[in-house]
Protein backbone atom coordinates (compact mmCIF):
# COMPACT_ATOMS: atom_id res chain seq x y z
CA UNK A 1 0.00 0.00 0.00
CA UNK A 2 1.27 3.70 -0.29
CA UNK A 3 0.09 7.24 0.58
CA UNK A 4 -1.13 7.99 3.99
CA UNK A 5 -1.58 4.18 4.48
CA UNK A 6 1.68 2.94 4.14
CA UNK A 7 2.63 0.25 6.34
CA UNK A 8 6.04 -1.94 5.47
CA UNK A 9 6.92 -5.23 7.17
CA UNK A 10 10.39 -6.28 7.17
CA UNK A 11 10.26 -9.88 8.43
CA UNK A 12 13.88 -10.69 6.99
CA UNK A 13 16.38 -7.75 7.34
CA UNK A 14 18.74 -8.17 4.90
CA UNK A 15 22.03 -7.60 7.01
CA UNK A 16 20.92 -10.55 9.58
CA UNK A 17 19.31 -12.80 7.21
CA UNK A 18 21.20 -15.13 4.89
CA UNK A 19 24.75 -15.10 4.21
CA UNK A 20 28.08 -15.86 6.89
CA UNK A 21 25.98 -14.85 10.28
CA UNK A 22 23.06 -16.79 9.64
CA UNK A 23 25.05 -19.65 8.38
CA UNK A 24 27.27 -19.54 11.60
CA UNK A 25 24.18 -18.87 14.32
CA UNK A 26 23.01 -22.45 12.38
CA UNK A 27 25.82 -24.08 12.70
CA UNK A 28 25.89 -23.50 16.51
CA UNK A 29 22.78 -24.40 17.11
CA UNK A 30 22.73 -27.55 15.52
CA UNK A 31 25.27 -28.69 17.26
CA UNK A 32 22.53 -29.36 19.69
CA UNK A 33 19.52 -29.39 18.03
CA UNK A 34 18.78 -33.31 18.19
CA UNK A 35 16.51 -34.46 21.02
CA UNK A 36 16.98 -36.33 23.69
CA UNK A 37 15.02 -38.83 25.29
CA UNK A 38 16.72 -40.11 28.95
CA UNK A 39 15.16 -43.39 30.54
CA UNK A 40 14.89 -42.85 34.71
CA UNK A 41 12.56 -45.71 36.17
CA UNK A 42 9.60 -45.93 34.73
CA UNK A 43 10.09 -41.85 33.71
CA UNK A 44 11.44 -40.08 30.78
CA UNK A 45 13.06 -36.60 31.11
CA UNK A 46 12.69 -35.50 27.30
CA UNK A 47 15.79 -32.59 26.57
CA UNK A 48 13.98 -29.57 24.23
CA UNK A 49 15.64 -29.79 20.68
CA UNK A 50 17.13 -26.12 21.07
CA UNK A 51 18.30 -25.20 24.58
CA UNK A 52 21.52 -23.72 25.94
CA UNK A 53 23.84 -21.11 24.66
CA UNK A 54 23.54 -19.22 21.20
CA UNK A 55 25.69 -18.24 18.58
CA UNK A 56 25.72 -14.89 20.14
CA UNK A 57 26.62 -16.08 24.11
CA UNK A 58 29.43 -18.08 22.37
CA UNK A 59 30.66 -15.76 20.54
CA UNK A 60 30.65 -13.36 23.29
CA UNK A 61 32.39 -15.85 25.92
CA UNK A 62 34.92 -16.87 23.31
CA UNK A 63 36.05 -13.09 22.69
CA UNK A 64 36.53 -12.83 26.81
CA UNK A 65 38.25 -16.08 26.51
CA UNK A 66 40.56 -14.70 24.42
CA UNK A 67 41.14 -11.56 26.23
CA UNK A 68 42.03 -13.08 29.06
CA UNK A 69 44.47 -15.25 26.89
CA UNK A 70 46.07 -12.71 25.22
CA UNK A 71 44.62 -9.10 25.36
CA UNK A 72 46.19 -6.38 28.45
CA UNK A 73 45.55 -7.04 32.00
CA UNK A 74 42.99 -6.74 34.33
CA UNK A 75 40.26 -7.77 31.68
CA UNK A 76 36.70 -6.40 32.79
CA UNK A 77 33.09 -6.68 31.04
CA UNK A 78 30.75 -3.29 31.14
CA UNK A 79 28.17 -5.32 32.63
CA UNK A 80 27.91 -9.03 33.34
CA UNK A 81 29.05 -10.18 29.95
CA UNK A 82 25.56 -12.87 29.88
CA UNK A 83 22.83 -13.19 31.74
CA UNK A 84 24.02 -16.02 33.71
CA UNK A 85 25.05 -15.61 37.25
CA UNK A 86 27.49 -18.97 37.37
CA UNK A 87 28.81 -18.76 34.20
CA UNK A 88 30.22 -14.52 35.61
CA UNK A 89 30.76 -15.50 38.64
CA UNK A 90 33.37 -18.47 37.02
CA UNK A 91 34.95 -15.93 35.08
CA UNK A 92 35.40 -13.55 38.04
CA UNK A 93 37.38 -16.38 39.84
CA UNK A 94 39.71 -16.22 36.72
CA UNK A 95 39.92 -12.34 37.49
CA UNK A 96 37.04 -11.00 34.85
CA UNK A 97 35.68 -8.11 36.75
CA UNK A 98 32.38 -6.58 36.46
CA UNK A 99 32.22 -3.03 35.81
CA UNK A 100 29.22 -0.42 35.49
CA UNK A 101 30.38 2.50 33.95
CA UNK A 102 33.49 2.85 31.63
CA UNK A 103 35.06 5.61 33.96
CA UNK A 104 35.50 2.63 36.54
CA UNK A 105 38.28 1.58 34.26
CA UNK A 106 42.14 2.30 34.22
CA UNK A 107 44.02 0.77 31.51
CA UNK A 108 43.51 -2.94 30.46
CA UNK A 109 40.59 -4.47 28.65
CA UNK A 110 37.11 -3.58 28.17
CA UNK A 111 34.86 -6.50 27.44
CA UNK A 112 31.26 -4.60 25.87
CA UNK A 113 28.71 -7.24 26.86
CA UNK A 114 26.40 -9.22 24.70
CA UNK A 115 23.51 -6.85 25.35
CA UNK A 116 25.59 -4.00 24.02
CA UNK A 117 25.44 -0.78 24.56
CA UNK A 118 23.91 2.92 23.69
CA UNK A 119 26.44 4.80 20.89
CA UNK A 120 28.07 7.15 23.43
CA UNK A 121 29.01 4.60 26.03
CA UNK A 122 31.37 3.03 23.04
CA UNK A 123 32.43 5.99 22.04
CA UNK A 124 33.60 7.00 25.59
CA UNK A 125 35.00 3.38 25.86
CA UNK A 126 37.11 4.30 22.99
CA UNK A 127 38.20 7.62 24.29
CA UNK A 128 40.29 5.81 27.68
CA UNK A 129 43.27 4.56 27.69
CA UNK A 130 41.63 1.03 27.33
CA UNK A 131 41.88 -1.72 25.23
CA UNK A 132 38.23 -2.12 23.75
CA UNK A 133 36.33 -5.34 22.77
CA UNK A 134 33.21 -5.64 21.36
CA UNK A 135 31.10 -8.10 22.12
CA UNK A 136 27.75 -7.12 21.47
CA UNK A 137 26.03 -10.04 19.71
CA UNK A 138 25.63 -9.24 15.94
CA UNK A 139 21.62 -9.90 16.20
CA UNK A 140 21.59 -7.01 18.98
CA UNK A 141 24.06 -4.84 16.38
CA UNK A 142 21.16 -5.38 13.30
CA UNK A 143 18.66 -4.07 15.63
CA UNK A 144 20.88 -0.90 17.14
CA UNK A 145 21.48 -0.21 13.67
CA UNK A 146 17.91 -0.23 12.36
CA UNK A 147 17.02 2.12 15.60
CA UNK A 148 19.53 4.80 14.53
CA UNK A 149 18.17 4.30 10.70
CA UNK A 150 14.85 4.76 11.57
CA UNK A 151 15.37 7.64 14.16
CA UNK A 152 17.85 9.48 11.17
CA UNK A 153 14.84 8.91 8.29
CA UNK A 154 12.44 11.22 10.77
CA UNK A 155 10.01 8.20 12.14
CA UNK A 156 9.03 7.70 15.57
CA UNK A 157 11.04 4.74 17.37
CA UNK A 158 8.96 2.20 19.05
CA UNK A 159 11.30 -0.56 20.90
CA UNK A 160 9.19 -3.73 21.73
CA UNK A 161 10.61 -4.87 24.89
CA UNK A 162 11.67 -4.67 28.35
CA UNK A 163 12.39 -0.91 29.94
CA UNK A 164 15.47 -1.25 31.97
CA UNK A 165 16.98 -4.49 30.10
CA UNK A 166 20.26 -3.40 29.04
CA UNK A 167 19.52 -4.15 25.42
CA UNK A 168 16.71 -1.93 25.23
CA UNK A 169 19.10 0.48 26.88
CA UNK A 170 20.98 0.29 24.64
CA UNK A 171 18.80 0.92 21.84
CA UNK A 172 17.33 3.56 22.91
CA UNK A 173 20.10 5.71 22.37
CA UNK A 174 20.49 4.51 18.96
CA UNK A 175 17.53 6.13 18.65
CA UNK A 176 18.90 8.94 19.40
CA UNK A 177 17.38 8.82 23.04
CA UNK A 178 13.86 9.14 21.92
CA UNK A 179 11.95 6.03 21.24
CA UNK A 180 9.28 4.78 22.66
CA UNK A 181 9.40 1.56 24.93
CA UNK A 182 5.94 -0.70 24.90
CA UNK A 183 6.85 -3.88 27.27
CA UNK A 184 3.71 -5.15 25.67
CA UNK A 185 0.98 -4.13 22.87
CA UNK A 186 -1.82 -3.69 25.43
CA UNK A 187 0.76 -0.28 26.50
CA UNK A 188 0.87 1.38 23.04
CA UNK A 189 0.57 5.66 23.97
CA UNK A 190 -1.94 6.00 21.04
CA UNK A 191 -2.05 9.54 21.43
CA UNK A 192 1.72 10.12 21.15
CA UNK A 193 1.36 8.30 17.43
CA UNK A 194 -1.59 8.96 16.08
CA UNK A 195 -1.24 10.31 12.62
CA UNK A 196 3.07 10.01 12.75
CA UNK A 197 5.76 8.10 10.73
CA UNK A 198 6.18 5.55 13.04
CA UNK A 199 9.35 2.77 13.12
CA UNK A 200 9.42 -0.42 14.93
CA UNK A 201 12.40 -2.70 16.26
CA UNK A 202 12.38 -5.41 18.83
CA UNK A 203 14.18 -6.53 21.41
CA UNK A 204 16.12 -9.76 20.23
CA UNK A 205 14.22 -12.05 22.54
CA UNK A 206 10.81 -11.26 22.96
CA UNK A 207 7.88 -13.61 20.77
CA UNK A 208 6.92 -12.79 17.83
CA UNK A 209 3.60 -12.96 18.50
CA UNK A 210 3.83 -10.07 20.56
CA UNK A 211 5.45 -8.27 17.92
CA UNK A 212 2.68 -9.28 15.97
CA UNK A 213 0.39 -8.36 17.88
CA UNK A 214 1.91 -4.33 18.33
CA UNK A 215 2.00 -4.27 14.60
CA UNK A 216 -1.76 -4.71 14.26
CA UNK A 217 -2.43 -2.13 17.15
CA UNK A 218 0.07 0.31 15.51
CA UNK A 219 -1.66 -0.12 11.97
CA UNK A 220 -4.57 2.05 12.34
CA UNK A 221 -2.60 4.74 14.45
CA UNK A 222 0.24 5.60 12.19
CA UNK A 223 0.06 7.87 9.00
CA UNK A 224 3.09 5.43 8.12
CA UNK A 225 4.46 2.37 9.72
CA UNK A 226 7.95 0.47 9.43
CA UNK A 227 8.71 -2.53 11.20
CA UNK A 228 11.17 -4.37 11.38
CA UNK A 229 11.76 -7.87 12.97
CA UNK A 230 14.95 -7.67 14.89
CA UNK A 231 14.05 -11.23 16.90
CA UNK A 232 16.79 -13.40 16.63
CA UNK A 233 16.54 -16.85 15.30
CA UNK A 234 17.54 -18.84 17.93
CA UNK A 235 15.17 -16.74 20.70
CA UNK A 236 12.85 -18.35 17.96
CA UNK A 237 13.59 -21.56 17.76
CA UNK A 238 14.35 -22.22 21.52
CA UNK A 239 10.68 -20.66 21.97
CA UNK A 240 9.11 -23.16 19.95
CA UNK A 241 10.92 -26.43 21.18
CA UNK A 242 10.23 -25.14 24.65
CA UNK A 243 6.42 -24.62 23.58
CA UNK A 244 6.51 -27.95 21.85
CA UNK A 245 8.30 -29.54 24.52
CA UNK A 246 5.22 -28.81 27.12
CA UNK A 247 3.00 -29.79 25.31
CA UNK A 248 4.89 -33.73 25.29
CA UNK A 249 5.04 -33.56 29.17
CA UNK A 250 4.04 -33.75 32.68
CA UNK A 251 6.44 -31.16 34.14
CA UNK A 252 8.57 -28.96 32.91
CA UNK A 253 12.21 -27.60 34.31
CA UNK A 254 13.47 -24.41 32.82
CA UNK A 255 17.64 -23.91 33.34
CA UNK A 256 18.86 -20.24 33.46
CA UNK A 257 20.00 -16.97 35.08
CA UNK A 258 17.04 -15.16 36.50
CA UNK A 259 18.19 -12.18 35.05
CA UNK A 260 17.88 -13.72 31.60
CA UNK A 261 14.92 -12.07 29.86
CA UNK A 262 14.90 -14.86 27.14
CA UNK A 263 15.08 -17.79 29.63
CA UNK A 264 11.95 -15.75 31.81
CA UNK A 265 10.51 -15.56 28.54
CA UNK A 266 10.85 -19.62 28.19
CA UNK A 267 9.44 -19.73 31.64
CA UNK A 268 6.22 -17.72 30.64
CA UNK A 269 5.58 -19.33 27.41
CA UNK A 270 5.78 -23.42 28.84
CA UNK A 271 3.82 -22.33 32.01
CA UNK A 272 0.81 -21.40 29.90
CA UNK A 273 1.11 -24.74 28.39
CA UNK A 274 2.13 -26.73 31.18
CA UNK A 275 1.16 -25.00 34.98
CA UNK A 276 3.70 -27.78 36.55
CA UNK A 277 6.55 -25.45 34.85
CA UNK A 278 9.66 -24.33 37.38
CA UNK A 279 13.17 -21.84 36.91
CA UNK A 280 15.98 -22.42 38.34
CA UNK A 281 19.31 -21.33 37.85
CA UNK A 282 21.08 -24.35 38.98
CA UNK A 283 20.12 -28.39 39.62
CA UNK A 284 20.62 -27.63 42.98
CA UNK A 285 17.68 -26.14 43.24
CA UNK A 286 15.47 -28.79 42.00
CA UNK A 287 13.18 -30.52 44.33
CA UNK A 288 11.69 -33.72 44.49
CA UNK A 289 7.98 -33.60 44.90
CA UNK A 290 8.06 -31.48 41.44
CA UNK A 291 8.56 -34.48 39.87
CA UNK A 292 6.36 -36.71 41.78
CA UNK A 293 4.18 -38.97 39.92
CA UNK A 294 5.46 -37.42 36.55
CA UNK A 295 5.70 -39.96 33.30
CA UNK A 296 7.79 -37.65 31.48
CA UNK A 297 9.47 -34.65 32.76
CA UNK A 298 10.85 -31.53 30.39
CA UNK A 299 14.21 -29.42 30.26
CA UNK A 300 14.51 -26.60 28.26
CA UNK A 301 16.88 -24.00 29.15
CA UNK A 302 17.81 -20.13 27.62
CA UNK A 303 20.53 -18.95 25.79
CA UNK A 304 23.00 -18.00 28.15
CA UNK A 305 22.73 -21.67 30.12
CA UNK A 306 25.81 -23.56 29.46
CA UNK A 307 25.75 -27.48 28.72
CA UNK A 308 27.28 -28.81 31.53
CA UNK A 309 24.16 -26.84 33.82
CA UNK A 310 21.79 -28.59 31.64
CA UNK A 311 23.64 -31.92 32.09
CA UNK A 312 23.51 -31.69 35.76
CA UNK A 313 20.00 -30.97 35.88
CA UNK A 314 19.13 -33.84 33.97
CA UNK A 315 21.59 -36.23 36.27
CA UNK A 316 20.17 -34.60 39.50
CA UNK A 317 16.07 -35.29 37.65
CA UNK A 318 17.38 -38.94 36.92
CA UNK A 319 17.99 -39.46 40.44
CA UNK A 320 14.89 -37.90 41.84
CA UNK A 321 12.46 -39.94 39.30
CA UNK A 322 14.38 -42.98 40.14
CA UNK A 323 14.15 -42.51 44.24
CA UNK A 324 10.31 -41.55 43.74
CA UNK A 325 11.20 -37.96 44.21
CA UNK A 326 13.10 -38.41 47.78
CA UNK A 327 16.16 -36.12 47.83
Amino acid sequence: MHGSDDITWDVTPDDARGGSLDEAAARADERRAAPRVVAAAGCEIVIARYAGYCYGVERALRLTEDALASAERPVATLGPIIHNPSVVDALAARGVDVVDEVDQTAGGTLVVRTHGVAPEVLAAAHGRRVNVVDATCPFVAVAQRKARALHEAGYTVVILGEHDHPEVVGLQGFAGGEAIVVADPDDVPRDRLKGRKVGVVVQTTQARDALARLAATLAPLARELLVYNTVCDATEKRQSAACELAAQVDVVIVVGGRNSANTMRLVQLCRGIEARTHHIETAKELRGEWVAGARRVGVTAGASTPDDEIEATVGRLRRLCETGGAR
